[in-house]
């Protein structure tokens, strides 16, 4: 029978220490304590759950999780979350504040979060915001744990249920060093596809654009990719001439409009999508979140980057989708929607 009222803290917490280390001894290293005393919190844990939560590594050396131990491994960790978020709330509480909002962005959305957080305390001047920036995949990971009260990115997860709202145009372009050879050219599919593709990581929401982007204007072709961790490393590697990069045209307003980056005409671009302010939607909002919720929708997106006057177009579309508040998407050359 599985005793749930006897699992304690210190045990999750050894559960986590050797999901971490990857060895029983290096939890209680971590943890400050024997090894033994690591086996004797796991044991006590596996008793409570009736179930084997560790097994030897597949290298031989060391143990990791069981498909138990990784479900249990997920609780621990949004207990602690929920520990964290509420010590965060008792400190806020103490200095006099109505409370504490964690806020959780992609790494994309980092070139305004700042003047978004500055603009809320001035507007709740009595409420903590704490900025957690990480790629897509983290983003929602928080969300899934309740780590985030509110996030902020492209589009909203399927998972988990979420309550979203739009908060302004999100364009995204081609761009290249000003003397590269494609600038100013009619771009063909084949000189397209020649080049090389300067590219976020794996579960970036702007890969995840480009490589719907490349495979429908491409119908297919292959193309080379060169894949980096920060979009501010694809800016410097566009600058110095390595590749060409898709990247959202909020992450090079200074550079576009200081010459260093240019816009490259090409099939279906640029796309325009949107930012989404997203909550869980199987949860309760607590009212510190759900004021702050109401205070970024009244802000109308004035927080966002300005496009440089070079794109009066693209600057237009975007003023009037802001307006609009719930704007329909650009389209990709054959007309569906991305």
């Amino acid at each position: 029978m599985i005793r749930l009222d006897s699992i304690t803290l210190k045990q999750l917490r050894a559960l986590q220490a050797v999901a971490k280390g990857g060895s029983l001894t290096a939890a209680g290293q971590a943890l400050g304590l024997t090894t033994p005393a690591i086996h004797t919190q796991i044991k006590s844990l596996e008793d409570a759950v009736q179930v084997k939560l560790l097994q030897r590594a597949g290298d031989g050396g060391g143990s990791e999780l069981t498909e138990a131990g990784q479900t249990l491994l997920e609780t621990a960790r949004r207990i602690e979350d929920a520990l964290s978020q509420g010590g965060a709330n008792l400190a806020a509480l103490a200095r006099g504040q109505a409370g504490r909002v964690t806020l959780g962005v992609v790494s994309t959305a980092k070139y305004f979060a700042p003047r978004l957080v500055k603009a809320l305390s001035l507007s709740n001047p009595d409420i903590e915001v704490a900025l957690r920036v990480g790629n897509r995949a983290a983003t929602i990971e928080g969300l899934e744990r309740g780590a985030f009260d509110i996030a902020i990115m492209g589009r909203p997860p399927r998972r988990p249920p979420v309550q979203a709202e739009p908060l302004g145009g999100h364009p995204h372009g081609l761009l290249a060093a000003p003397d590269h050879p494609l600038m100013g050219q009619g771009m063909t599919v084949d000189a397209l596809f020649a080049q090389l593709f300067l590219a976020r990581e794996k579960g970036s929401g702007t890969r995840i654009l480009m490589e719907r982007w490349l495979d429908r204007v491409g119908d297919g072709l292959a193309y080379e990719t060169l894949e980096m961790d920060s979009n501010e490393t694809i800016k410097q590697a566009v600058m110095a001439g390595l590749g060409i990069a898709f990247l959202s045209l909020h992450t090079v307003t200074e550079e576009l409009s200081s010459g260093r980056i240019v816009q490259l005409q090409a099939p279906g671009l640029p796309i325009l999508r949107h930012w989404f302010m997203v909550r869980r939607d199987d949860e309760a909002p607590r009212p510190v979140a759900a004021r702050l919720w109401e205070a970024i929708l009244a802000l109308e997106g004035r927080y966002l980057p300005s496009l440089p006057a070079s794109l009066p177009e693209l600057r237009a579309a975007i003023d009037g989708t802001t307006r609009a508040g719930h704007p329909a998407p650009m389209t990709l050359s054959d007309g569906e929607p991305v």
